[in-house]
């Protein structure tokens, strides 16, 4: 990329990057009060994550391919099964094709687990921990919790778990969202469409939403959960104006079904012509040695200084964004 003549100037003001220091200061205190070790793990690994919505950056080795993490969940999972009790994490992160202004390949989270916590108490100290660093951001009042099928019923008067294909394809049509074609995708690309260009949009502003017990086809790493006529994935999401600021999980222990679900995103990687990982053994390993009962979230910071500092892109709060690298 051909430099011109200021694109060696950060891209964040000072004032931006003294708020960004200050911000993770916070975090760090928050987490020493609650007696929450903060650990490191490598952001170079022989491993990359299988989930068909991620590409991991490679980095030739030798006599082996690395990758850049894309989270630090895998070894941070390795640490609680060898018995570290709560951890967290302030990282680097890399993600492959990601660029725009919300997204940049590299960016910073915080990711942390407790051991003894459901999804239900640790939406809670994500709230702590976001009201904590967004005071001047957030409108007094209640955090709005949803279920995802109370989100879709009350803006879009559908059940996300038995509506048809056809119906969330005439709500696309309805609303002119521009969309290529009806082929390329599955259930749960309708729904994160609808879900992404409708009712992301209508959510209250100022104040934190979280979005939980999702289908349980979107569980990722989460456990499931039989609740009535469905299966639930014990997962959740926080949105605060408009941005998606965390995901966390029920954590799943089974490392049978872990297995099973990572053979699955193999399999759909290679239907559709992309690179496939090999399975972390590793991991799985400390599945079957012990994962205590656990959740665990991952915060994006960087989001998290957007909303503080009032910015609407992503470049404005990285000292140098990809382009400025």
């Amino acid at each position: 990329m051909t430099a011109d003549n200021t694109s060696w100037r950060p891209g964040a003001n000072l004032a931006v990057m003294q708020q960004r220091a200050r911000m993770l200061q916070q975090l760090r205190a928050f987490f020493a009060q609650r007696d929450v070790l903060e650990v490191e793990t490598p952001i170079l690994q022989y491993h990359a994550v299988t989930d068909v919505h991620i590409d991991t950056l490679r980095v030739p080795l030798e006599g082996a391919d690395g990758y850049l993490h894309s989270s630090p969940e895998y070894p941070m999972k390795r640490l609680l099964a060898a018995g570290s009790g709560p951890i967290y994490q302030v990282c680097r992160v890399f993600r492959a094709d990601e660029a725009g202004h919300r997204h940049n390949p590299e960016f910073t989270m915080v990711e942390w687990y407790r051991p003894g916590f459901d999804h239900h108490r640790l939406m809670q100290e994500v709230d702590d921990l976001v009201r904590t660093l967004l005071t001047d951001s957030i409108s007094p009042g209640k955090t709005l919790k949803l279920s995802y099928r109370e989100l879709f019923d009350r803006y879009l008067q559908l059940d996300p778990f038995s509506c048809s294909v056809e119906a969330l394809q005439r709500q696309a049509r309805q609303r002119h969202i521009d969309i290529v074609s009806d082929e390329v995708m599955d259930r749960d690309g309708w729904l994160d469409l609808l879900l992404t260009h409708v009712i992301e949009p209508q959510l209250p502003a100022n104040r934190p939403v979280f979005i939980y017990d999702y289908p349980a086809s979107q569980g990722a790493l989460a456990r499931l959960q039989q609740q009535d006529d469905i299966t639930v994935a014990s997962r959740f999401e926080l949105y605060l104006n408009g941005l998606e600021l965390a995901n966390g999980y029920h954590e799943l222990l089974d490392p049978v079904e872990q297995r099973r679900r990572f053979e699955r995103d193999q399999q759909q990687r290679q239907q559709q012509g992309r690179f496939i990982p090999e399975i972390d053994e590793k991991l799985l390993a400390a599945l079957k040695h012990g994962l205590p009962d656990c959740a665990g979230v991952a915060l994006g910071i960087d989001r998290l200084l957007m909303i503080a500092t009032g910015c609407d892109d992503i470049r404005d709060v990285l000292s140098f964004s990809m382009e400025r690298a």
